[in-house]
């Protein structure tokens, strides 16, 4: 299932693990593809599944890493991602809360400003946010950082990670112009990867125009090139909290909530939008190149 149809041709936990990771490298420690009938109109249509008896590798067709791009794409919306999982990557976590803020790039290239000249959160933005509840435990410090459990979940009825959930991602994405680019922090060695896996499990997959940029190597990047590596630049913390203190002198809102911490990779994003741009522009990798976290370990029926 492919979870856009319109579009151009072409921590123990999400943030928490991130951080946790930011800061060991700081310290140097059925599916149902899209067919299209035509670029401007594609076409959604069932394709036979094969037998999920055994939980065999997913087909190419399903993987995220099936398909090479030659070139990047210039992407006309930019959906900002967090996620909050039950643990890191070690401990095979599963997702229990996803945030998304749809940008249009217009509204990236000319942010508003206030009287002090900092940016503005855009006018225009369309918004997601869901709770799920995970088939794994939480480990004991992923729940204390974000304030979720199982229990709580499921006393709030919240299901897991399924096919309701994969729609709603669709009916969100095919609202966009395409292409599509996710921005995440720390998005290569955590969202990505775990966002592939749950939609792999599925046997769905994101629009293969679709790019990604992990805000952690790009701002590292660039200043680098500004610092012409002196040893100031290395000093520096690029967890989503210390960037957000360096850039607006202030701590961010609902730190360890996938919302908050979206809000806060949007305004860091905002605050050297021009260079981020040209960086995605430039240098985004394809979504077709992102592998999942970890083989789920069995097929979704």
């Amino acid at each position: 299932m492919s979870l856009r149809g319109g579009g151009k041709q072409a921590g123990c936990t999400g943030p928490t693990a991130s951080r946790l990771l930011v800061a060991q490298q700081e310290a140097g420690g059925g599916p149902w593809p899209l067919i299209k009938g035509s670029l401007e109109q594609p076409v959604w249509r069932q394709v036979p599944s094969s037998s999920r008896s055994q939980p065999a590798p997913a087909p190419a067709s399903l993987r995220c890493d099936a398909v090479t791009m030659s070139e990047v794409l210039r992407a006309e919306t930019f959906v900002f991602l967090d996620l909050e999982a039950t643990g890191l990557p070690s401990d095979e976590p599963e997702i229990v809360e996803l945030a998304l803020f749809a940008v249009h790039r217009s509204s990236l290239e000319n942010p508003e400003r206030d009287e002090r000249g900092a940016p503005l959160l855009p006018r225009i933005l369309d918004k997601l946010t869901l709770c799920i509840s995970p088939r794994r435990p939480f480990t004991a410090k992923a729940s204390e950082l974000t304030g979720l459990s199982s229990e709580g979940l499921v006393q709030a009825r919240k299901p897991s990670f399924d096919s309701a959930v994969v729609r709603t991602l669709q009916a969100f994405l095919s609202r966009q112009e395409g292409p599509i680019c996710l921005v995440a922090h720390n998005g290569f060695d955590y969202d990505f990867p775990l966002l592939c896996m749950e939609l792999q499990r599925l046997g769905a997959q994101l629009p293969q125009d679709t790019i990604c940029l992990d805000t952690l190597p790009a701002l590292r990047g660039l200043d680098r090139a500004h610092s012409h590596g002196t040893r100031s630049q290395g000093r520096k913390g690029y967890s989503l909290g210390a960037l957000y203190h360096r850039y607006f002198q202030a701590e961010p809102r609902a730190a360890h909530s996938a919302e908050g911490d979206v809000h806060t990779l949007l305004m860091i994003f905002l605050h050297r939008a021009a260079e981020l741009l040209t960086w995605a522009d430039e240098q985004a990798r394809s979504w077709v190149h992102v592998k999942p976290m970890y083989m789920p370990p069995d097929p979704q029926f």
